[in-house]
């Protein structure tokens, strides 16, 4: 459709009279408004700014446990193969690599290069061979295929600018009966959290099942889900924007 010029002393009432004849003609469209006809919907809510490489101090969770607990509520075990997504320095990693072993994997994954480096260096300082780190994207994990069992998302689903993309990109990784967990607060999701009926909402949209919902010695939550098998999987950026707009989530 061609770019329509109005003329440059068009008056508020004339434009006002124009538009619902655009948009009976199609204007208002991602495409129409310049958004390609495969894009992704933002979220209807807002992103908080990624700040740091880590939640808080390495020492302060290992005093109460925190990777100890997720890791046994989620079942992690030796030979697993498991994505830490949003890994930043490495806490996660560092737990992650002791429990599943030598027989497992572990994909720490990022988009903040200084993290990457951050990581990258604790890896090969610590010798962790069954490491793998991965630079991702904002809306794409860039995992492999087929080849994960958990995925983690700690303090960090908050911070995603595209996460319906993420998600969507993100599905196609799971091995068959692959779960994502996310750890967050229940804050605004411009205070570094989303509260937990959001998150379901979002999830749900995206064909993942909630599994279960557990607490946290600090008062976070753990949300677990089924990932969605091929046949709930959605398709593509259209099928995902029908999605997202039937399941109108909302704060």
């Amino acid at each position: 459709m061609p770019l329509l010029r109005l003329p440059p002393r068009a008056s508020a009432r004339r434009v006002a009279a124009i538009v619902p004849l655009l948009l009976s003609l199609g204007w208002g469209t991602a495409e129409a408004q310049g958004g390609a006809a495969d894009s992704f919907p933002a979220p209807a809510r807002a992103v908080s700014r990624i700040v740091a490489p880590r939640w808080i101090a390495e020492d302060d969770r290992d005093a109460f446990g925190e990777a100890e607990i997720v890791m046994d509520l989620l079942r992690i075990r030796p030979g697993q193969r498991i994505a830490d997504i949003g890994a930043g320095d490495g806490y996660y990693v560092r737990h992650l690599s002791e429990r599943v072993g030598p027989g497992g994997v572990v994909f720490g994954q990022d988009i903040e290069p200084r993290y990457l480096g951050l990581l990258r260096a604790r890896v090969a300082e610590a010798g962790w061979s069954n490491v793998v780190v991965v630079e991702g994207a904002a809306g794409d994990p860039r995992l492999p295929a087929g080849g994960i069992d958990v995925a983690l998302m700690i303090h960090m689903y908050h911070e995603i600018s595209d996460p319906f993309a993420l998600l969507h990109r993100l599905s196609p990784a799971f091995r068959d009966g692959g779960r994502l967990a996310i750890l967050d607060q229940d804050a605004p999701t411009d205070r570094h959290g989303t509260p937990p009926r959001l998150l379901a909402c979002e999830l749900r949209a995206m064909g993942y099942d909630r599994l279960r919902t557990d607490t946290m010695p600090d008062g976070a939550y753990l949300m677990s889900f089924r990932a969605p098998d091929a046949a709930r999987r959605t398709r593509d950026a259209a099928d995902v924007r029908a999605r997202v707009a039937a399941a109108r989530c909302r704060l």
